[in-house]
C-alpha cells in the first residue's frame, strides 16, 4: 500500500513513512492511494483477530504480519472493561429504541483515543527500532487525545513527546492524566489560548521544514493514518456484535452517531464504509461549536469564535480531518483541495458548490446539542436505564435522538469517554459522581508537571529544543 496527500505535492509513501511523517510536507494529509475490501469479519472473533485482518492491507508490505499481530495483541490486552461487561475490547449496550452504545473508553485513560494511540505508540517502537532512529513528537489536544498518546508513548527509548493542551479549558481529570505522568520522555505544556491556537502551533512547527529536519518531528494527532486507520476496526466490530445481538443478517445495514470536532473519528467510519461495510447513515454530532453541522447543512465552513463547553475535547472550530473527506468528494484532487485550504485559511470562510453539498448529504447527516440539552439528555439516560454518560456521548445520543432515521436500522452511537472523565457534568445532571477506576483512583494526589506558555511558534519551538533528549 501506498499513501499520497491530500494536496497533491508530496511524494507518496509507505505505511512506515507515513507512520513517522504524520502531515505530508505539502501540508496535506496522508490517505491510502486505494481503499481496499473489507475482509469476512465474524462477531466470534476476538477484536484483535479482527483488527488485524481490517488492518493488515494498509500494513502490508512494512511490516510482518506475525510481528502485527504480536503489536496488535499487546496493544488491546490493556484494555479492561468491568466486572459484568462483555469481555470485549468495545463492549455494545443495547440503550433501547434502536439505539446501541459502543464503550470506546475501556483502556488505560477511559477515552476512545486509546483504541489507536496504544497501538500507534507501538508501532512507533517497532519502526524506529528497525531503522535505529529517534523522533520527536508533538501533538495538540484539546483534552483525550494527549493523555492517551503519552500513556502510549511514556518511557519509550526511540522518542519524545511534547502535548500542548489550552490552559484551563480541560476537565480536570483530563488535565492531571497528562500532567502527572512522571517519564523522562514526556513534556506538557498548557498553552495560553483555544485548541485551534495549539493545533496551528504545530502545525507551524511542521511547516518550519528545518526544524522538522532538525527534531525528526512526527504526529500522533488524528493527521497522522495509523490512527485513523485502528479506529475503522471499531466501525465493524459493533456492527457485527449488532447484528448478532440482534437477529439480522452481517450484512445488514446499521447507521452510526458519532460526537467529533477533528471529524478523525467519523472518517474512519466513512473508511469502513468505503471498504464495503454497509451503513445507512454517519451521523455527526456536534456541541455548540458547531462548525460541521452547519458545513453538512449548509455546505459553508465558517469559523465563529471557540465556546467553552461541557464537552470540552469537541471544542474546536477548525476540523482538520475534514480535509481527507474533501480530498475523497473533489475527486482526489490535491491541487483544488490545497487552494480550497489556503482560501479557508486566508478567509475563514468556505462554500461547496450545490452538487457537492448534495454528494455530502447522500452519505452525512448531522446535528448539535447544547450544553442544557446534553445535561438534560444525561439525566433522563440515567433516570431511564441506569446509564452514565460522558458529555460528549451524550451529545451523540441525544442527536441520535433527534435525527430523522429509520426505524428498521439500528443506530450505533459511539461512547467516546467514561464518565469519571467528567464528574462535575455527570453529577451536575444525576445526582451520582462516578469514581475513577482503581488505577486511576490516586489521581488528584499525583504531582503535575507542566508549564504555561503563550500562543506562540517561537516559545514553543524554543521549549522543544531545550528539552528534547539528546539522541
Amino acid at each position: 500500500m501506498r499513501y499520497v496527500s491530500t494536496r497533491g505535492a508530496a511524494p507518496d509513501l509507505g505505511f512506515g513513512d507515513v507512520l513517522l511523517e504524520g502531515l505530508a510536507t505539502d501540508g496535506g494529509l496522508y490517505v491510502p492511494e486505494a481503499w481496499p475490501a473489507l475482509p469476512v469479519v465474524d462477531h466470534t472473533q476476538a477484536y484483535a483477530t479482527a483488527a488485524v485482518e481490517v488492518m493488515w492491507p494498509f500494513v502490508a508490505g512494512s511490516i510482518e504480519l506475525e510481528d502485527f499481530a504480536a503489536i496488535v495483541e499487546d496493544a488491546y490486552a490493556t484494555f479492561r472493561p468491568p466486572a459484568g461487561a462483555e469481555p470485549d475490547v468495545v463492549p455494545v449496550v443495547d440503550l433501547g429504541d434502536g439505539l446501541w452504545l459502543a464503550e470506546l473508553y475501556w483502556g488505560p485513560t477511559l477515552a476512545f483515543k486509546d483504541i489507536a494511540l496504544q497501538l500507534v505508540g507501538r508501532l512507533f517502537d517497532h519502526e524506529l527500532e528497525r531503522r535505529g532512529e529517534r523522533i520527536t513528537i508533538v501533538g495538540a489536544t484539546s483534552g483525550d487525545t494527549g493523555s492517551a498518546a503519552i500513556d502510549a508513548c511514556r518511557d519509550r527509548s526511540h522518542l519524545d513527546i511534547f502535548i500542548l493542551h489550552p490552559a484551563g479549558r480541560t476537565s480536570e481529570v483530563q488535565r492531571r492524566q497528562m500532567t502527572t505522568v512522571d517519564a523522562p520522555n514526556v513534556h506538557n505544556v498548557a498553552v495560553e489560548g483555544t485548541f485551534d491556537d495549539c493545533q496551528d502551533i504545530v502545525k507551524a512547527l511542521f511547516a518550519d521544514e528545518g526544524f522538522r529536519r532538525e527534531q525528526s518531528l512526527s504526529a500522533v494527532n488524528s493527521i497522522n493514518w495509523a490512527r485513523v486507520m485502528a479506529q475503522i476496526v471499531y466501525y465493524v466490530t459493533a456492527a457485527r456484535a449488532v447484528a448478532h445481538r440482534s437477529g439480522r443478517r452481517s450484512d445488514d445495514p446499521v447507521s452510526y452517531c458519532v460526537p467529533t470536532g477533528n471529524f478523525g473519528n467519523i472518517f474512519a467510519g466513512w473508511g469502513a464504509m468505503r471498504m464495503g461495510l454497509a451503513v445507512d447513515q454517519l451521523v455527526v454530532a456536534s456541541n455548540t461549536n458547531d462548525i460541521l453541522t452547519r458545513f453538512f447543512t449548509t455546505g459553508t465552513m465558517d469559523v465563529h469564535g471557540v465556546t467553552p463547553t461541557l464537552s470540552p475535547s469537541m471544542d474546536i472550530q477548525v476540523s482538520s480531518n475534514l480535509e481527507r473527506l474533501l480530498f475523497e468528494m473533489n475527486g482526489r484532487d490535491g491541487a483544488a483541495i490545497a487552494e480550497l485550504m489556503a482560501r479557508f485559511r486566508g478567509e475563514g470562510t468556505v462554500s461547496v458548490p450545490t452538487e457537492q453539498l448534495a454528494w455530502l448529504s447522500e452519505r452525512f447527516d448531522a446535528g448539535r446539542l447544547d450544553d442544557e440539552a446534553c445535561l438534560r439528555v444525561m439525566g433522563e439516560r440515567y433516570r431511564r436505564s441506569g446509564v452514565l454518560l460522558d458529555p460528549h456521548t451524550a451529545v451523540g445520543v441525544g442527536v441520535a435522538e433527534s435525527v430523522h432515521r429509520d426505524p428498521d436500522v439500528p443506530m450505533i452511537c459511539l461512547g467516546t469517554a467514561h464518565p469519571a472523565k467528567f464528574p462535575d457534568a455527570v453529577e451536575q445532571a444525576t445526582g451520582v459522581r462516578p469514581p475513577l477506576p482503581e488505577h486511576l483512583a490516586d489521581l488528584f494526589e499525583r504531582t503535575e508537571r507542566y508549564v504555561t506558555l503563550p500562543a506562540s511558534v517561537d516559545a514553543v519551538r524554543d521549549h522543544v529544543r531545550r528539552h528534547v533528549t539528546a539522541a
